[in-house]
């Protein structure tokens, strides 16, 4: 891994954590956290992991409202203007990488949602994606999941956020006995990520 960076953005400084493969590298995929959680949590290393090791960079990005220490989410759009600002300076950093991929668990998979195709994104991974709040299922997010571009969603069967549905361009795996942390079987839901990474053409195996 490389060392964490700061990176300057209208909301504050954002960080980023880099991970690189030791093979050509076939794709970037960027990866935000979970409204009051890091980029350190167990599927999101899973799945970097799992990613770098099929040749993709993996770039974790943190943002201002947590690296200045509060658990409190900023509104939706701070948080996309933050994101998107990071991944114009991440891009920028690895503009040999042909590929663009954006993420995240819960909030995250939200930003990276919203901002995919203001980013140039060609797809979206969607961990825990919250498709309403816990017993409110008249306030559906999924309209977020309708970016037209090739989406996993990753979701537990017990998540009380929800399940999303399958749709032209989303595909959604369901985890057993998985809750919103997706803290059970954190390499399955990697081994999920890797099989969608590769049936896309975006490994380089």
């Amino acid at each position: 891994m490389l060392p964490s960076e700061e990176i300057d953005t209208p909301r504050g400084p954002a960080r980023i954590d880099t991970d690189v493969p030791d093979r050509p590298i076939t794709s970037l995929l960027v990866l935000g956290h979970g409204a009051g959680g890091s980029v350190d949590a167990p599927d999101l290393l899973a799945v970097r992991d799992a990613a770098v090791s099929a040749g993709l960079t993996v770039v974790r990005v943190t943002q201002p409202y947590r690296v200045a220490g509060r658990r409190a989410p900023a509104p939706a759009g701070h948080l996309d203007e933050a994101w998107t600002v990071v991944l114009a300076a991440v891009r920028h950093r690895h503009a040999d990488v042909p590929t663009l991929l954006v993420g995240g668990r819960s909030s995250g998979a939200r930003v990276a949602c919203r901002t995919a195709h203001a980013v140039g994104a060609a797809g979206v991974l969607a961990l825990a994606f919250p498709l309403h709040p816990p017993g409110r299922p008249e306030r559906s997010r999924a309209a977020e999941l309708d970016t037209g571009l090739p989406t996993l969603v990753v979701n537990g069967d017990r998540d009380p956020f929800g399940v999303p549905e399958s749709g032209p361009a989303v595909q959604v795996v369901t985890r057993p006995g998985e809750t919103h942390d997706l803290r059970r079987d954190p390499a399955g839901t990697a081994a999920a990520v890797r099989d969608w990474l590769r049936a896309h053409g975006w490994t380089a195996d």
